[in-house]
């Protein structure tokens, strides 16, 4: 038995050392602007991968484009990189300052992001975002972006799944359980605000240490008082679901 173990100590340092060389190198990517005090709060802090890899420009690629999406004010204006998507957002509110100088509050936009789950096949990044355009409140989502490593792409969400139909069910009855609705009840019987009534997947699905998450931000089936709704999926429930180029 204690032969045994050194050999048991060197296996697990050699499985640590290739799940460590599976996992892709990121650093932080950090873009602030306040030039004065009636401007515009940008704060964007984000992860950027540094390999010269397919996978790495995918992911850098993805994230730039759902920040220029995020922060794009005039739609007719064709913006390629992160530094013009400030300008655009603070040009907008220049431009609306002009209009009701007396009566604008400052825009603000803050967008955080963060690996939530890598395994040698699937990464996972999350974007936290807050953007206040005016109006009673700001608005704060989140954002699910998931990768497939090996092929160097972004998925889609009905590219995680070997049947979305047979999932939907399933998760259709995970979500009754968790918000307290019987299977026979309508699905808006406690207030929410389902299409026609009927159970449909969020737009933002995303793995997790704890599982597959499925996200529905403010406003997507629910009040913005209610806040997000999420309902995560042990991977030991889902793994029969889900597509051979996810299941870990």
């Amino acid at each position: 038995m204690k032969a045994l173990l050194p050999c048991f100590l060197i296996l697990l340092t050699l499985i640590s050392c290739q799940e460590e060389e599976d996992k892709l190198t990121f650093e932080r990517l950090r873009l602030d602007e306040n030039p004065c005090t009636d401007c515009p709060e940008i704060s964007i802090e984000i992860p950027r991968a540094i390999e010269r890899t397919k996978t790495a420009a995918a992911i850098n690629t993805a994230l730039r484009e759902e920040i220029i999406a995020m922060l794009l004010f005039d739609d007719e204006v064709e913006v390629s990189d992160l530094d013009d998507a400030l300008i655009s957002f603070s040009n907008g509110y220049a431009e609306l300052q002009k209009r009701y100088a007396d009566e604008t509050t400052p825009w603000e936009a803050k967008i955080d992001g963060e690996i939530v789950y890598e395994d040698p096949k699937i990464l996972t990044v999350q974007l936290d975002s807050y953007v206040f355009t005016g109006g009673a409140h700001g608005y704060s989502a989140k954002r699910f972006l998931n990768f497939d490593k090996q092929r160097g792409v972004e998925l889609e969400n009905w590219q995680l799944f070997q049947n979305r139909k047979d999932f939907q069910k399933y998760a259709e009855t995970k979500f009754r359980e968790q918000e307290g609705i019987s299977s026979e009840a309508p699905i808006n019987q406690t207030g929410l605000m389902f299409e026609q009534n009927r159970f449909y997947l969020p737009e933002n699905i995303g793995f997790s240490e704890e599982g597959v998450k499925l996200l529905y931000n403010p406003y997507e089936v629910a009040s913005y008082a209610d806040g997000p709704i999420v309902l995560t999926l042990p991977f030991k429930e889902v793994k029969p679901y889900l597509t051979s180029n996810t299941k870990s």
